[in-house]
């Protein structure tokens, strides 16, 4: 996945990036709600982690506003206001889930995923594909019994088809879930994770539409 950060904590925002990224999501960090509002209008996230309280204003009116123009891309709050109050607040603005500071990274891994899985309408972290028995909470594939090994990119690269199963990705819309805006990206690059993929799932797990790109090939 995705994700978009919005943290003005510097420690905090470093350690939940770090946290993003080692379970092979590929994570934006902004720490003020313009900088926010640029991001998206640039990328396409699947999953916002919002802090409540920036230095250019408050983040549920930001939420609002988000959902007032029809965007439906799933929301995390990350705050330090723990009232019953704040969290109806939340909830009410169109948040998916709400945390409260201090929390354990562990759990953040968790609610995103769980959010993630309610999104794709798949709340069972375990999923079977043909041959490949998939748990998406572990990060784990067997397929025919034995356990497969992905890279992170790879994973990252797979998991973007089984969000959306039968749906064409576009070149483009794959690069954009497994990199950050501001990362070099080869040419080839999609290909080769592509190419990697079949090898380890077998050759009809993705199939090519010949200059529109890629879709999840039938279980």
């Amino acid at each position: 996945m995705r994700i978009l950060l919005i943290e003005d904590d510097a420690v905090l925002g470093a350690a939940v990036r770090d946290q993003i990224a080692g379970d092979v999501h590929s994570v934006d960090w902004v720490t003020r709600l313009d900088a926010a509002d640029d991001a998206i209008r640039g990328a396409a996230y699947d999953l916002i982690l919002l802090d409540l309280m920036l230095p250019d204003g408050r983040g549920i009116p930001f939420l609002r506003r988000l959902r007032a123009r029809g965007d439906v891309t799933p929301v995390i709050i990350l705050t330090a206001l723990d009232q019953v109050s704040d969290r109806i607040e939340g909830l009410n603005a169109g948040a998916d889930d709400y945390l409260v500071k201090p929390f354990d990274l562990a759990e953040l891994s968790a609610r995103i995923g769980s959010v993630a899985r309610r999104y794709v309408g798949n709340p069972n972290p375990i999923i079977t594909h043909g041959t490949l028995d998939i748990d998406l909470a572990a990060r784990s594939i067997r397929r025919d019994g034995a356990p497969v090994a992905l890279t992170a990119r790879e994973w990252a690269l797979f998991e973007a088809f089984l969000a959306r199963p039968g749906q064409l990705l576009s070149k483009a819309q794959l690069e954009d879930k497994l990199y950050a805006f501001d990362a070099d990206i080869d040419s080839n690059t999609i290909e080769v994770h592509v190419s990697r993929l079949r090898k380890k799932l077998g050759a009809g797990i993705i199939e090519t539409e010949r200059g529109l790109g890629y879709r999840l090939g039938p279980a």
